[in-house]
């Protein structure tokens, strides 16, 4: 695992030991990025279920100015940190141990938006459609946000939720990538 481009490129990243957390394959993190960015003229992100936080650091590296990453297992929490770390990225990052629920409610008492949100959670504890109806009836998005969910390719997703759309579904194997954006035209 490393980070594919930008101010990082090439830099090994390491992974949460054992086999509670599944990392985001290069191949397929190179994918999201291609359709996502692939670079970015500031932002900010939020990295929900940052695992070895291999999505948000490469969200920096590409330009990205602030991320924040939740991961509620503490081994994930300072795998992230040694990443950070080795990228030279812990001022432009915050980093949180907390589960999805309550880390969301925690960003919505701020105030925050963010540019693009990663929902990557574990196959079997997937609440993806919850999640996403929270982030948009709290306005955690900015006006051209998105969001992009990593789940079970045999998953269906709503093709809207709220005002948030979804714009683009990739398959690899048996990982679906699904692209949601906040679309305010559709606001009630």
């Amino acid at each position: 695992m490393r980070v594919i481009s930008g101010t990082c490129k090439g830099r090994p990243l390491k992974a949460v030991p054992g086999h509670t957390t599944r990392p985001t394959t290069d191949k397929v993190k190179e994918s999201i990025f291609n359709i996502i960015g692939p670079f970015f003229d500031g932002g900010q992100g939020l990295d929900l279920y940052a695992g070895s936080g291999g999505l948000g650091i490469e969200a920096l590296s590409r330009g990205m100015e602030k991320f924040v990453f939740v991961d509620q297992n503490p081994k994930a929490i300072e795998i992230v940190q040694l990443n950070l770390n080795a990228c030279r990225f812990e001022e432009k990052a915050e980093l949180y141990r907390n589960d999805a629920k309550r880390a969301l409610k925690a960003v919505a008492k701020r105030g925050i938006k963010f540019d693009v949100i990663f929902l990557d959670p574990p196959y079997a504890k997937q609440r993806l459609e919850d999640e996403i109806a929270f982030i948009a009836q709290n306005q955690l998005l900015t006006e051209e946000g998105i969001i992009v969910t990593e789940h079970d390719a045999s998953l269906i997703m709503q093709e809207t939720i709220e005002q948030i759309t979804c714009i683009r579904q990739e398959q690899y194997g048996d990982t679906k990538i699904t692209i949601f954006k906040n679309n305010e035209d559709i606001r009630i």
